[in-house]
């Protein structure tokens, strides 16, 4: 698979020619970010806030065959059992392959029945920004249990380059909880690469 973060929580997912874009953030809705301008065949929101539900700056194309098995998992978007902001959804996106999976907005522990599913992954996206969703501790505590091949931090700030929202941290301390990682200048990876490093660091594409 060759994914691509477009900022924040949104990334573009292409096998065998199909494109799936997970969590496309409003116009304006996320500091520091251009607004998405993208084609795909499918459109997935993890949840209904703003900077995850653009689905109108998307244009799907909708091609009929579709790579891809896909399972949502319900989470809770905080860890008060959903009554600060409600729910959000975790993605599992299978191939023949591969699985991979997108955190949407964590905010909670998970169980052990999802813990089950989400076991060995080859791709893990997930967000370390804390204060809306899991801090990059409790992040790299999930990781360490689940233990995926590799994983992408999201949803978090980046002070140098201007982007993200000031109430989220950096990714610094979601590294700290890891150990290494390889920093791409790049907005894109394939899954069937080797990178030297479970953590892998992309630049978002539209900064």
């Amino acid at each position: 698979m060759h994914i691509t973060w477009l900022g924040h929580s949104c990334f573009k997912i292409e096998k065998d020619g199909f494109s799936v874009i997970i969590d496309p953030y409003k116009d304006g809705s996320v500091p520091g970010l251009k607004n998405i301008r993208e084609n795909a065949d499918l459109v997935i929101c993890s949840h209904e806030h703003g900077d995850h539900n653009g689905r109108e700056c998307v244009k799907v194309t909708e091609k009929p065959d579709c790579p891809f098995k896909i399972t949502a998992l319900s989470v809770f978007h905080d860890d008060a059992g959903g009554s600060l902001r409600g729910k959000s959804s975790i993605t599992i996106l299978e191939t023949g392959s591969e699985r991979i999976a997108h955190f949407g907005d964590l905010g909670c522990a998970l169980t052990a029945e999802q813990e089950s599913l989400l076991e060995n992954l080859d791709l893990a996206l997930i967000p370390v920004g804390g204060f809306y969703t899991i801090d990059g501790k409790t992040a790299g505590e999930i990781v360490k249990k689940l233990h995926p091949r590799k994983v992408v931090p999201m949803h978090y700030r980046d002070v140098d380059k201007g982007y993200g929202y000031a109430e989220i941290s950096t990714v610094d301390p979601f590294l700290q909880a890891v150990g290494s990682a390889v920093f791409l200048e790049a907005s894109s990876m394939d899954t069937e690469k080797d990178y030297s490093a479970q953590m892998i660091v992309l630049e978002p594409a539209n900064i």
